[in-house]
């Protein structure tokens, strides 16, 4: 235990029954947290866009674009993201469709990209804490393939626009703040 509290305090969240949701724009670093929080919990990430290429669009693209395997469309995601996005917004009805079948088998989900699905999500109690992950460093995508504002939205944002050993301090931090004990008030 990082600190010395009470015994009968009252425990932190429990991360093994929490739906966790990863915001941030793309390649700032939602799934290296994920698998920090996987390393720590053992708490099992899907990311939004390969559990779509899985359900959905592996089988609706495959012959537009040539792919021959499941991981080969998801690399390709980078080059066609507007598309991904209005196609996984289309089969996204009702708006929560994607986030109860990625939670029906997982506890974080890395990479919402639709307003529209988080405001359905959290008026529907699907989501338990929303982390953002912020690289300054990094370009922000258009808000045509992501539209969320994290400043607006998330409970905390872990910066990550140093090294991968900071970043990895702050996951603790928040673990320490989250998963452990509350802080007295």
């Amino acid at each position: 235990m990082l600190y010395d509290v009470p015994s009968d305090y009252p425990t932190g969240v429990d991360p093994s029954k929490s739906n966790i949701l990863l915001l941030g724009h793309g390649q700032h670093g939602k799934s290296t947290v994920a698998h920090m929080l996987f390393q720590q919990y053992h708490l099992i990430s899907r990311d939004s866009s390969f559990a779509s290429a899985e359900i959905f669009l592996y089988d609706m693209l495959k012959n537009k674009y040539g792919y021959n395997t499941l991981q080969e469309c998801y690399k390709d995601r980078v080059n066609h993201r507007q598309e991904w996005y209005d196609l996984i917004y289309a089969y996204n009805t009702p708006k929560t469709r994607l986030a109860t079948e990625i939670f029906s088998n997982s506890n974080i989900y890395v990479g919402m990209r639709s307003n529209d699905e988080l405001q359905a999500c959290l008026k529907e109690g699907i989501i338990n804490l929303i982390i953002g992950v912020y690289d300054y460093k990094k370009e922000l995508e258009s808000s045509e393939s992501f539209d969320i504002n994290i400043w607006e939205v998330c409970d905390f944002i872990i910066p990550n626009s140093g090294t991968k050993d900071e970043l990895k301090e702050r996951v603790r931090k928040l673990e320490a703040l989250l998963f452990i004990k509350k802080f007295p008030s």
